[in-house]
């Protein structure tokens, strides 16, 4: 559980970081369009970091459940985020890395998805 929390709050301040860096020393280099679609990256990034707190310090999920919603959602942010902040910030373009971004989205939806499953089967236990 703690290795998931450190990694969280690692993302956690990077988020904080690369929202600061594009907001500041980006707003110059991008267009309006790079712009929002780098703060879209973010913003994932900075949900997900909230949700994967709350998921690693209730009670009621077991260690195995933490540990597939944490990765599924490490593997979202990292491929959806990633790839992003990758088309942004390099010569890397998206028609080079196109299926990383969806991917990472569907990570994320499936992240959500395991996690609703995992309050129903309490639900439906109880």
């Amino acid at each position: 559980m703690f290795k998931n929390l450190i990694i969280t709050s690692f993302l956690g301040m990077l988020a904080i970081i690369l929202g600061a860096f594009g907001a500041h020393a980006l707003k110059d280099s991008l267009s309006i369009a790079e712009l929002l679609s780098y703060e879209t990256g973010v913003r994932y990034q900075m949900y997900h970091v909230i949700v994967l707190l709350f998921v690693n310090m209730y009670n009621g999920f077991s260690s195995a459940q933490k540990n597939t919603i944490s990765w599924l959602f490490f593997s979202g942010i990292f491929c959806f985020s990633g790839s992003i902040y990758a088309i942004q910030l390099t010569e890397i373009t998206a028609k080079s890395i196109w299926f990383i971004t969806p991917l990472g989205g569907l990570l994320l939806v499936i992240g959500w998805l395991f996690m609703t499953l995992s309050f129903l089967k309490k639900a439906l236990i109880k």
